[in-house]
C-alpha cells in the first residue's frame, strides 16, 4: 500500500465509498444525501490543506484523508483531519496508516496540535484507533449526533499535541 497526495483522477475511486459512508449516517456529520460535486469540494481541499489516498499497487483507492487547519487566523496552528476507509478494505490497517501519515504531515507542516471536532462516541473503532495514536478526549457534546433512526449519540472532541 502506498499513501500519496490525491489528485482529481483519484476522485472516482473515493466517491463510491465516501457516498456510502456518508449515506449510512453512522459516523459523519455531513448531510446524508450529499451530492457528488459538493462532496468533491469538501473532500479534495485547497492549500494549505491537502488530501491523501491510500492505494493498492494496482492503484485501487482503499482509503483517503484530508488535512486542514482547524480554524482560520490565530487558530490555524492546530490541524484538523478527516478519514474514510472503503468498508470492503476495513481491518487491513489502512486507517492506522492514514492516521500516522497525516500526523507526520501535520508535524512537518509546523502544526502544534491536531483536533478532531466530531468523533461519534459510538464509533468505537475510530475512538480506539485515535486513542492508540495518542489522541485524548478533551470534550463531549451530549447527544450531538443524530442517527438515521432518530436516536442520539455523543460527539467527542479529541486532541493531540504535536
Amino acid at each position: 500500500m502506498e499513501i500519496r497526495i490525491a489528485t482529481a483522477a483519484d476522485w472516482p475511486g473515493i466517491w463510491p465509498f465516501l457516498r456510502d459512508i456518508v449515506a449510512a449516517g453512522e459516523t459523519y456529520t455531513w448531510p446524508r444525501e450529499i451530492g457528488e460535486e459538493q462532496a468533491r469540494r469538501m473532500w479534495l481541499v485547497s492549500p494549505p490543506g491537502r488530501t491523501v489516498v491510500a492505494v493498492d499497487p494496482d492503484g485501487t483507492v482503499l482509503g483517503s484523508a484530508k488535512l486542514t487547519p482547524n480554524q482560520l487566523g490565530p487558530g490555524d496552528h492546530v490541524a484538523n483531519a478527516s478519514f474514510m476507509v472503503a468498508p470492503w478494505a476495513a481491518g487491513r490497517g489502512i486507517g492506522r496508516a492514514l492516521g500516522a501519515h497525516v500526523l507526520d504531515l501535520a508535524r512537518a507542516d509546523g502544526y502544534r496540535g491536531m483536533q478532531f471536532n466530531a468523533v461519534v462516541a459510538g464509533n468505537t473503532r475510530a475512538v480506539t484507533l485515535w486513542r492508540s495514536l495518542g489522541f485524548e478526549v478533551v470534550g463531549r457534546i451530549p447527544e450531538g449526533f443524530r442517527r438515521p433512526d432518530d436516536s442520539y449519540d455523543d460527539l467527542l472532541v479529541m486532541y493531540q499535541r504535536l
